[in-house]
């Protein structure tokens, strides 16, 4: 899948700013959602899925389908070039298997999705993960699943979590929007092979909202009937079938938006390929804020196409696009004036207190942070080398790397915990000293 790394990576900054045309593997989110909708409508002839992510969350995903009985099939460390094929080889049952014990690592939305997925099987389930995953939420699926006829056991409202499932029945059920919102998009994802109309409604304001249109345009894809008023209640009639045998994954947004920031940081003239801001993933949106910055967007026929400039902070509503909080805050670090970061108190529910933790290793390298409830501001300071804690973070990995592109002397801790979405990060962040 990736290749092996040190226990600590020295990043040796660049000599010169980069100009060239980038790749990154396919999209994390939508890889994991392609694969339940494929095992959900792959009772048959299955789906053939192309231009996966192989990582670590997906390879969680995988693995977890397989305990359900599902077919998975295709080349084992090649995903990107040759399609998986996803199939149900029970036409009788939703979820083949009666029971199962999977095992999710520290992926949320293997998670989430799976736990209300199990809910459409008949039988007993148990989903369980890392420590940290045993710290993260979830209280408020399991009382949603509860409300429509599952029997949901957690501890205190965290994983392990335990599924009694007799099939998902229908009814009008309530969940909260401020927490996470792979809640609402797994309980969408099931909804529409529950047994009869299922009506959802969103209490509270909805995070990270181009997640769930992003859930929503791809369940249309695969042939479901969703009625949604905006995104505070959706609608979806019982006794539907997905049914789709070929789907195609975009490049990866998130991923890309540490090309975006190396533009921005180094003024070089990065390209990602595969991409355009027509992109269902709501983290293409991160270069409009880098725009705001003083980068300018260039168009291009391949992908999308960043060029760095003099940058400046701002005040900035994240919540949107919170996987790209801890990019920004790397691109703050060399902008003119402090950048204020509002609206993310979620992302402490993430792989780490994504807040705390950036304000820890912000300050390592020297710049100034205010951290507050749902935010931070950061003031560029004179920067220095440090040893980076990771937190066995994947973005604060990725992120902190961002820095040494000009400042000597940052060490990436665990840089292996990459293989979460992105394996090959750093490989590809050294191809860019080559061009």
């Amino acid at each position: 899948m990736s290749q092996a790394y040190p226990d600590k990576l020295t990043i040796e900054p660049l000599t010169h700013p980069p100009h060239t045309t980038v790749h990154v593997p396919g999209s994390k989110s939508i890889t994991n959602r392609a694969l339940v909708l494929a095992a959900l409508a792959g009772q048959g002839h299955g789906c053939e899925l192309h231009g996966a992510l192989q990582s670590e969350d997906t390879e969680m995903m995988v693995d977890g389908l397989r305990k359900l009985g599902f077919l998975v099939e295709g080349a084992e460390d090649d995903w990107a070039s040759r399609p998986l094929h996803v199939c149900n080889p029970d036409r009788d049952r939703i979820i083949p298997a009666h029971k199962a014990d999977l095992f999710v690592g520290n992926s949320g939305t293997t998670m989430r999705f799976l736990t209300a997925m199990v809910s459409l099987g008949q039988g007993t389930y148990r989903l369980d993960g890392v420590p940290r995953m045993r710290e993260r939420p979830i209280a408020d699926l399991a009382a949603a699943l509860n409300d429509l006829h599952s029997w949901v056991l957690t501890e205190a409202g965290y994983p392990p979590v335990t599924v009694e499932a007799n099939r998902l029945s229908g009814g009008i059920v309530r969940i909260k929007g401020q927490v996470s919102s792979q809640f609402l998009s797994g309980l969408l994802l099931a909804a529409p092979l529950a047994s009869d109309l299922v009506v959802i409604q969103v209490e509270g304001p909805l995070v990270s909202q181009p997640y769930v249109e992003m859930t929503l345009t791809m369940m249309r894809d695969f042939g479901a009937r969703v009625d949604a008023d905006g995104l505070n209640q959706f609608v979806i009639p019982g006794g539907q079938k997905y049914g789709r045998r070929r789907y195609s994954i975009e490049a990866d947004a998130s991923s890309a938006s540490y090309h975006f920031a190396a533009a921005a940081i180094t003024a070089g003239n990065l390209c990602v390929a595969g991409l355009d801001r027509e992109s269902i993933q709501g983290d293409v949106r991160f270069i409009d804020v880098l725009e705001r910055m003083g980068c300018r967007w260039i168009p291009s026929a391949i992908g999308l196409n960043i060029e760095g400039g003099p940058l400046r902070g701002l005040d900035v509503d994240m919540n949107d696009i919170s996987d790209t909080v801890m990019t920004l805050a790397a691109v703050a670090c060399f902008a003119e004036g402090p950048t204020t970061i509002r609206n993310v108190a979620h992302i402490r529910h993430k792989e780490t207190d994504r807040l705390t933790a950036l304000a820890t290793e912000l300050r390592r390298v020297g710049a100034g942070v205010e951290e507050f409830a749902d935010g931070l501001t950061i003031t560029p300071g004179p920067l220095h080398g440090a040893e980076i804690e990771t937190y066995n973070d994947h973005r604060m990995a990725m992120s902190m790397a961002l820095v040494g592109l000009k400042v000597p002397g940052v060490v990436i801790k665990n840089p292996g915990c990459v293989a979460k979405t992105y394996p090959n990060f750093f490989t590809d962040l050294e191809r860019l000293r080559r061009v």
